[in-house]
């Protein structure tokens, strides 16, 4: 696959993140993970594989597979910075890392969205099938927020 396109290059060197804005974005512009802390941002990078698209060296873009690289893995964290939305930067990005990991022999992915369903979809991804066998422990202080739930006296509704 190709790594640049439209002066964009596409990078799965963890050394080419900009923590600062990946964290900036996470923490003040998704809906998924707003306020987590730098720290946290670093050890989600430095645990998972790390993708980038930069434009004159600049962050555009971030996404990142959390994999056992053989069976696996979860896209996460798949954001592209307003100013460069719409170029098909998103798409770019989870093609390669699914076409890393394939090549890897990963045979499942599974990703979480509340609104680029679209943008999956181009991808290869569909609905979850057999949803009933999935189970989860989520104690995210985002989760209301990010499953579009109301807040009871602070107790979260499921």
């Amino acid at each position: 696959m190709d790594n640049q396109r439209n002066g964009y290059v596409l990078s799965d060197d963890p050394g080419d993140v900009d923590i600062d804005t990946v964290h900036r974005w996470l923490s003040e512009e998704s809906y998924w993970a707003v306020g987590r802390e730098r720290d946290v941002v670093e050890r989600t990078i430095t645990t998972s594989r790390a993708y980038s698209v930069l434009a004159d060296g600049e962050q555009c873009a971030f996404a990142r597979a959390v994999t056992d690289e053989a069976t696996f893995a979860w896209i996460a964290d798949v954001f592209v910075d307003k100013a460069h939305r719409g170029r098909g930067l998103g798409t770019w990005m989870v093609e390669k890392i699914v076409s890393d990991l394939s090549a890897l022999g990963v045979t499942r992915f599974v990703l979480a969205t509340a609104d680029a369903q679209e943008v999956y979809r181009r991808c290869g991804f569909s609905e979850l099938e057999g949803v009933g066998r999935w189970m989860e422990i989520d104690r995210r202080p985002t989760r209301s927020a990010v499953l579009g739930l109301a807040s009871h006296g602070g107790a979260e509704t499921p």
